[in-house]
């Protein structure tokens, strides 16, 4: 895990220390600097595997160079089949093996690894240069391509001197909680997309992006319910266990939740020694699972640590949080995120988490939503508009978003997208072209819940789980791992019938009845609270000072095609506590926060 950089603009030595250094979090034990022809490379380490310096990045082999940030947790099978087609080896890590790799099949070796990685790997023979990007987007890149000169890192921070802001993606922003790839808050800033691998010749001067992995339809099984419970328990057993090879210590998330509880129970089982265990609570029983996790600790046998989440401490994490998210990112769990690894480096180095498993086992509250009103859809649309219309839903006190989604929305695929989007909610003019990127969940399956899922598969946790896990962990050089984002966990969810995953509101059935087998299910078959923080409550009093300050008349006009009255009647309603707006009143302090960290 580490940061990597790369570009031939010719800047001076030292104005690429201070690129690097503004991202140091994220590879504190060695920084290497290197000139090879026209590109300088730039890498951050944190070591993980192997730590003799010979690991050490950039690392070259013949005619290539390479800079890699990730994980490749096959690297030892990979590495076998090298050496068995004759190849020697210098170090023990996967760094080589990916390089050498890449020298023997080529871009073939994407179809070899299994990992999270973004890598970048320069050809002096032929002055082109290979990049890509892990299946499932776990591992950031941006770039910045512009009349030949290119740019690319693993944060977008160092890449922004002199760029412009780019209003559209403020807008999507403003219509989501994050800016999905291939946007990015600068002009001719780019993200690569997931499962994509990039090639720039720079003879030409040209770039070419393509497609390695994607979701793609498939037949699904025929198999016991018995049996895929027993397959897929031994799949995310290799999971876990290829994620727990390291040279540094290595803990588990462990919150109330089904994920992170079925990943540390593995993990424990699994372990040759006492796994650390970690988890965040709150004063407030709404959000607390804490005490939820230390009974699952207790069962496990893991050495557990708790950490009560605070408004104080939230203050503290404010600059933290526009430090490492150098995005505007509006998802408030980042907050807890970063408490999480802050105290979890005072222990261990690695850390397993159950991110993913939402996504494949249809774990979200909205699936449980789309489920029960979806027959809604089968009104004709002119009768479900007038319904909508008519104030009858605020008679019966049914006067609910997701009821609304379903009565305003033509189609179905609309009924599933209006999840991510809240359809301008907050813009005076609406923008919807960037969901042409996310277009493919509506042929991957005919199953309407497969097709939510996949939806969230490819917008939600690449632009927001992922990157709320790669900046917290990195803003305190953690490095998390995720066994359900194991490419194969997620293809082979999705050949499974859906009632083994989603039965009479029975969310990630089959998860449930394989952590059966470690703890009793009385103890884990609690309500689902999620990783929140109550900070709806916290802006109306602890932090209300602050808010007021952050979303002034001055900063508001400056948002682009921001409906600036539309916020301020919200914002007095939320604060009066009529309503509760806080996901819009959040992005809009998170937003104001950036401008001023980035002086825009």
């Amino acid at each position: 895990m580490c940061g990597i950089y790369l570009t031939n603009i010719p800047y001076e030595e030292g104005i690429i220390k201070e690129k690097l250094e503004s991202i140091s979090f994220r590879g504190p034990d060695y920084t290497g600097i290197q000139k090879v022809n026209d590109l300088t490379f730039g890498h951050l380490r944190l070591s993980i595997l192997d730590l003799d310096p010979r690991s050490h990045q950039p690392m070259s082999y013949e005619n290539l160079t390479l800079v890699f940030n990730g994980e490749i947790y096959n690297y030892q099978t990979v590495k076998k089949e090298l050496k068995n087609l004759g190849y020697l080896f210098k170090t023990e890590s996967d760094t080589e093996v990916l390089l050498i790799g890449y020298k023997h099949w080529g871009k073939g070796v994407l179809d070899k690894i299994n990992g999270m990685f973004a890598f970048s790997i320069y050809d002096t023979l032929t002055n082109k240069l290979f990049s890509a990007r892990d299946r499932l987007g776990v591992k950031p890149f941006y770039y910045y391509w512009h009349k030949g000169q290119l740019e690319l890192c693993s944060q977008i921070r160092p890449l922004l001197k002199d760029k412009k802001i780019n209003d559209e993606a403020i807008s999507i922003y403003l219509d989501t909680d994050f800016i999905p790839s291939p946007y990015t808050i600068a002009e001719n800033v780019f993200k690569l997309p997931p499962g994509n691998y990039m090639e720039i010749d720079f003879t030409i001067n040209k770039l070419t992006i393509d497609e390695y992995w994607n979701l793609k339809k498939v037949k699904i099984q025929d198999i016991s319910y018995e049996d895929a419970k027993k397959e897929l328990h031994n799949l995310l057993k290799d999971a876990v266990k290829i994620r727990l090879q390291s040279d540094v210590p290595i803990g588990s998330f462990l919150s109330g939740g089904i994920d992170s509880s079925l990943v540390s129970s593995i993990a424990a089982n699994v372990s040759t020694t006492k796994i650390n265990t970690f988890s965040i609570g709150f004063d407030d029983p709404k959000f607390d699972e804490s005490k939820i996790a230390e009974q699952f600790a207790k069962i496990i046998d893991s050495n557990h640590t708790t950490t009560i989440c605070r408004p104080n401490d939230i203050m503290e994490l404010i600059p933290k949080l526009t430090e490492v998210y150098d995005e505007p990112f509006g998802d408030s769990s980042a907050l807890p995120s970063l408490l999480l690894n802050k105290v979890t480096k005072q222990y261990v180095t690695v850390a397993l988490s159950g991110d993913g498993g939402d996504e494949s086992f249809i774990g979200y509250g909205h699936f449980d939503s789309l489920v029960q009103n979806r027959k809604i859809m089968d009104i004709p649309y002119k009768l479900r508009k007038f319904i909508a219309n008519s104030g009858m839903l605020k008679l019966f006190g049914l006067n609910t978003h997701r009821i609304n989604n379903a009565l305003n929305t033509k189609t179905r695929n609309d009924f599933i997208e209006n999840i991510f989007s809240r359809k301008g909610f907050l813009l005076k003019e609406k923008r919807q072209n960037w969901m042409k990127y996310y277009q493919g969940y509506k042929t991957w399956s005919d199953v309407f819940l497969q097709k939510a899922a996949d939806l969230n598969i490819k917008l939600w946790l690449e632009n927001d789980s992922n990157v709320k896990v790669d900046r917290a962990s990195m803003a305190y050089s953690v490095e998390v791992r995720s066994p359900f984002l194991d490419y194969r966990v997620i293809e082979y969810a999705r050949t499974l019938p859906m009632h083994y995953k989603y039965e009479k509101g029975r969310q990630k059935k089959i998860l449930r009845d394989i952590l059966k087998e470690y703890i009793p299910e009385d103890v884990f078959n609690q309500p689902k609270r999620g990783f929140t923080v109550p900070i709806g409550n916290w802006m109306r009093k602890e932090l209300r000072e602050e808010f007021d300050l952050a979303l002034n008349d001055d900063f508001l006009n400056r948002v682009p095609n921001l409906n600036v009255k539309k916020f301020k009647c919200l914002y007095d309603d939320h604060m009066s506590g009529k309503e509760d707006h806080r996901v819009y009143i959040w992005k809009l302090f998170v937003l104001s926060k950036w401008y001023k960290e980035f002086q825009f």
